[in-house]
C-alpha cells in the first residue's frame, strides 16, 4: 500500500455537470490528502453546473496525454442526461491513460456511450437504471447498488452515493484507517448501510391503462393489506396463474408474490417516516401479520431493518400514533 506517493485525479466537467457530483468525491479525497485534483473540460474553458455556479478548470482533455491515476466522471441532470458526442469521445483515450475510471451518478451514461460498459455490471441513479438499461442494453445494470466496481471501471447511484463510492477508492489506495477518519470528518458513514432501493418510490412498475395487468397492480397499491395470493390476483385478472406470472416477469421483472411484498414495504415506509405507529402496528396494517415477518421484507428488500430504516428518514414532526384497530 503505497501512502506516500501524490495520486494525480482528472475530473471531467462540462457545461451542466452536477455540482455535488463533483464536489462531494473532490472534497472526500482533499479531506484524505495523497491526491492531486485537476479539473478538464472539452476546450479548457470555465464550466457552468447544473445550479449555475461556474467551475473553474485547469486543462483541456486533449491535453491529457499521460498516465495518471483515476478518472473521475461526474454526471448531467436527470432530465437532460444526453452526453455531449465530442467529450464522449474522449472518454475511452482518457479512460486508457487511467489506472481505474470512476463515474458518479448519470456520469454512468457517459461511460455507456463510450462503450467502456459494455459486458460490465454498473449502477446510476434509481430513478434512471431503468433509462439506462433499454439505452445500453449491453451494461448489466444493478439498480439497488450504491456503488459497482467491475475491474477497473466503478459507477456510483445517485448524487451523494459519489462520495460512498470514493471513500471506497481512498479505502483501496490509503487504508481503512484513512477513509474512516475522513469519512468521520465528513459526518457520513465510511460503509451506508441498505442499498438505494430505500430511496425508491411505489409507481416504477407500469402497465397499459385497462389491462388486466393495470387492474391487478392498481388492486395491490390501493389495498396493500388484502389477502394478495397468487390464486386471487389471477382471478381478478380473469387469467391463469401462469400466465399472469409470465406478464409480472415481461412486464414489472419480478414475480406477482414479490411485487405484492415490494408494495407492502413501500406502505411501510411511509408509515415509518410519517407516524408514531409501532412496528408491530405497521406491520399488520401494511398486509405483513407480524412485525418479524415485515423485518425479514425490509432486509430482502432494501437491505435494512423497519427500525433502521426510520432512524434515518422519519419526519421530525411524525403524525402522532393512532389508538384501536385498523
Amino acid at each position: 500500500m503505497e501512502i506516500s506517493r501524490t495520486r494525480e485525479v482528472v475530473v471531467v466537467v462540462h457545461d451542466g455537470v452536477v455540482l455535488l457530483d463533483v464536489a462531494g468525491p473532490v472534497q472526500v479525497l482533499h479531506g484524505s490528502g495523497g491526491y492531486r485534483i485537476r479539473l478538464a473540460s472539452l476546450d479548457g474553458r470555465a464550466v457552468r453546473t447544473d445550479v449555475g455556479v461556474p467551475l473553474d478548470v485547469e486543462l483541456a482533455l486533449h491535453q491529457v496525454r499521460h498516465r495518471f491515476d483515476t478518472l473521475l466522471v461526474p454526471g448531467l441532470p436527470l432530465a437532460t442526461a444526453q452526453p455531449p458526442p465530442a467529450l464522449v469521445a474522449e472518454l475511452p483515450r482518457l479512460s486508457a491513460l487511467a489506472r481505474r475510471t470512476a463515474a458518479i451518478c448519470t456520469g454512468a451514461f457517459l461511460l455507456a456511450a463510450a462503450r467502456l460498459l459494455d459486458g460490465r455490471r454498473a449502477t446510476t441513479h434509481w430513478a434512471a437504471c431503468a433509462e439506462l438499461a433499454a439505452r445500453f442494453p449491453t451494461v448489466r445494470v444493478r439498480p439497488d447498488a450504491l456503488y459497482v466496481r467491475d475491474g477497473p471501471l466503478f459507477t456510483s447511484a445517485g448524487v451523494t452515493a459519489g462520495i460512498d463510492l470514493t471513500l471506497t477508492l481512498v479505502e483501496d489506495d490509503h487504508g481503512p484507517e484513512r477513509a474512516r477518519t475522513t469519512a468521520k470528518y465528513l459526518v457520513v458513514f465510511l460503509h451506508r448501510p441498505g442499498g438505494q432501493s430505500q430511496f425508491t418510490v411505489r409507481g416504477s412498475a407500469t402497465a397499459a391503462p385497462g389491462s388486466a395487468l393495470r387492474r391487478v397492480l392498481d388492486a395491490v397499491a390501493a389495498d396493500p393489506a388484502a389477502p394478495h395470493t397468487l390464486a386471487t390476483m389471477a382471478a381478478h385478472a380473469s387469467l391463469s396463474e401462469r400466465h399472469l406470472t409470465r406478464l409480472f416477469r415481461r412486464t414489472v421483472g419480478t414475480t406477482p408474490t414479490r411485487y405484492v411484498e415490494q408494495v407492502r414495504v413501500e406502505a411501510a415506509k411511509t408509515l415509518l417516516e410519517a407516524t408514531h405507529d409501532g412496528v408491530d402496528r405497521i406491520a399488520r396494517v401494511c398486509g405483513f401479520g407480524s412485525d418479524d415477518t415485515m423485518r425479514r421484507a425490509f432486509l430482502r428488500g432494501i437491505g435494512t431493518t423497519p427500525a433502521e430504516y426510520r432512524q434515518r428518514f422519519r419526519s421530525a414532526h411524525p403524525t402522532p400514533e393512532r389508538r384501536g384497530t385498523p
